[in-house]
């Protein structure tokens, strides 16, 4: 049995369907009830990372874990090592966890410490493990869904700095793999899209996937700092901040891993804003 955490977001839920499109037995887990989504054969169950006893029913008898920490649980207060316990005593053998690029990138920012925690105590755990470290991804556009909506504009900072942006989809893809096959336990694997996009390209990408114009208008550093920190935390902000206004040369390289696991080259973020036009509708 495969147990997949954050089973509901952008990763998890493409997850989740392609293992069980595969045949394996899944357990999808969300701090929330169902939305009536999961595929059929799949069973979801509620946890919070942040009690790690939450988990000890869910994982009992599971064979590998998907394990994702966001939000407000990258502030700290969470122990990845008792997580990683309660896996070890339920029988878990292999870990993939979804980390970020720039836990690599950024080994002194703040933002990023919880994360570099986190891959220790994976790698020390005794258990196979793959971390990924994807860059930014494609769905954060959903944060201009509704200025497009309403407005057919989008706002944001840093107008033209490019990054090699990922669709979760293929963050998925690859999870699935790594839980899958053994030949991937040790590997840390950075994952990007097929080329730099910057945020006024976004805005024309998601405007010809309308078949409508969406206007791109350039916030201050501290505008959106001050538009984030309603839905983060502030040094998560500052650092997120840091990486799409002064990128370093490792954040916006390209990198090959998605095409050398899946055997083909990382979805662009146009074929996303496609995939997704109805958000923006």
């Amino acid at each position: 049995m495969i147990v997949v955490t954050g089973a509901t977001g952008n990763v998890g839920r493409p997850l989740v369907e392609a293992l069980a499109a595969a045949g394996e037995q899944v357990t999808a887990v969300s701090r929330r009830p169902s939305d009536g989504k999961t595929p059929q054969g799949v069973q979801h169950r509620r946890a919070d990372l942040a009690d790690a006893e939450s988990l000890r029913p869910v994982l009992d008898g599971a064979d590998a874990l998907f394990l994702l920490f966001a939000g407000a649980l990258l502030g700290g207060g969470t122990s990845a090592g008792a997580l990683l316990d309660v896996a070890k005593s339920g029988g878990v053998r292999r870990v993939v966890l979804l980390s970020s690029q720039g836990a690599a990138t950024r080994p002194e920012a703040v933002s990023h410490a919880s994360l570099r925690a986190f891959e220790d105590a994976v790698r020390r755990s005794g258990l196979d493990w793959t971390i990924l470290r994807p860059g930014g991804f494609d769905s954060n556009a959903c944060t201009w869904a509704e200025t497009v909506r309403t407005q057919r504009m989008i706002a944001a900072p840093f107008g033209d700095v490019g990054l090699p942006l990922v669709d979760p989809a293929d963050i998925a893809e690859v999870a699935a793999v790594a839980l899958r096959d053994a030949n991937h336990a040790g590997r840390t694997y950075e994952l990007t899209g097929p080329s730099p996009i910057s945020p006024r390209e976004q805005a024309r990408a998601i405007g010809e996937a309308l078949g409508e114009a969406v206007r791109f208008v350039e916030l201050s550093r501290e505008e959106a700092r001050a538009h984030m920190l309603g839905f983060m935390p502030e040094p998560i902000a500052d650092g997120t901040l840091d990486i799409l206004g002064r990128p370093t040369a490792a954040e916006q390289r390209v990198r090959p891993d998605v095409e050398r696991i899946l055997g083909r080259e990382p979805r662009t973020f146009a074929e996303w804003a496609t995939r997704n036009i109805a958000a923006f509708r």
